[in-house]
């Protein structure tokens, strides 16, 4: 169990570091994507997704317009690739960026309008700019090219097909690291089983466990719902993280969870659901970055940083439901706002 405020919680998941969990090296383990293309279905994957468009149900918003068409869903996008930012990224949790870092890339448009999101400009006024299916491929392959260890689709639910249809032509090209799905977890079933064996790491957040709150400040009453059936058909997929010998991960689900002050995000409830349903073998991210951002420097209590004694509140939820796997952040609450983080 985790014993101290910022530590590391033990490194472990099903089948321990450096085996997938059948006793076979995590090394030897190829991503997913790779064996749907050796089977000739990974293209069938990115039609089917790329269909989805023409009466967009892709989030659980179900906007329903004619993306393919470009019109613009309430995500803020229409039928082509936008991305503010590609780059390798060093200040992930420890297995996603590893020694060499993580491959992120960064999608413009959300499916939420998170009144303290910190990236603001990128997920709600549209930054960002085009690109072909082909510019991402190659993208993709400079980034496994400069050593990342993954490619980190950063909230790119609504973006998948131009993604799957990227991914199509990189696998001939050579791309061969793994596919993190980087995502606010609202999603649906049906768009997560397109992406079944495409993904390998899911790294969703639990971000409320109140349909109030999700409404008042996510502008989304149905996140709960949508959010836990999401995290279970995703452990139901990949199951526990499992790590390399070098602790990189290769497979699997961590949870993430950003702490609000006044307890805004339903720490408790939150974890209780997850230690129920899925179980302390999960891998979870208890995250102490909060800052007042967008809308929410004008909204109590988020118009606040979170104090230390809510963090510590947080961490001892995580040791009395016994969450053995995972990190936490290092960061005095009471730094300035441009105070980042360490996972740890």
């Amino acid at each position: 169990m985790m014993d101290e405020m910022g530590g590391q919680v033990r490194h472990g998941g099903a089948g321990g570091i450096g085996t997938n969990g059948s006793g076979k090296p995590a090394s030897a383990l190829e991503p997913g994507y790779m064996r749907l293309h050796r089977e000739g279905r990974l293209s069938g994957r990115a039609a089917a997704m790329r269909r989805i468009l023409s009466r967009c149900v892709m989030c659980p918003r179900r906007c329903r317009v004619d993306r393919s068409r470009g019109e613009l869903g309430a995500c803020g996008t229409g039928s082509g690739i936008k991305i503010a930012a590609v780059g390798i990224h060093p200040w992930e949790e420890p297995p996603i960026s590893g020694t060499r870092g993580s491959g992120t890339v960064f999608f413009s448009g959300c499916t939420l309008r998170c009144v303290f999101c910190q990236n603001y400009p990128i997920s709600q006024m549209g930054v960002g700019r085009g690109f072909s299916a082909r510019e991402l491929a190659e993208a993709m392959l400079e980034l496994q090219a400069g050593g990342a260890h993954n490619i980190n689709l950063v909230t790119s639910t609504h973006q998948m097909a131009g993604f799957l249809e990227a991914l199509v032509l990189a696998v001939p090209l050579g791309l061969r690291v793994p596919i993190v799905y980087n995502t606010s977890g609202y999603e649906t079933e049906e768009t997560l089983r397109l992406l079944n064996g495409i993904v390998d790491i899911y790294l969703p957040d639990i971000k409320y466990s109140d349909p109030r709150t999700a409404l008042r400040y996510s502008d989304c009453a149905d996140y709960v719902a949508f959010n836990r059936r999401a995290l279970l058909e995703m452990w139901r997929q990949v199951g526990p993280l499992r790590t390399d010998g070098d602790g990189v991960a290769c497979r699997g689900m961590m949870v993430r969870h950003l702490v609000l002050p006044a307890d805004a995000a339903g720490t408790r409830d939150s974890f209780a659901f997850l230690a129920e349903h899925v179980g302390p073998e999960l891998w979870v991210s208890l995250m102490n970055q909060y800052f007042p951002a967008h809308k929410a420097l004008n909204l109590p209590p988020l118009d606040r940083k979170v104090t230390n004694e809510e963090y510590e509140d947080a961490f001892r939820v995580l040791s009395e439901l016994e969450f053995d796997n995972g990190f936490t952040q290092t960061c005095s609450t009471e730094d300035e706002v441009d105070c980042l983080p360490k996972m740890q």
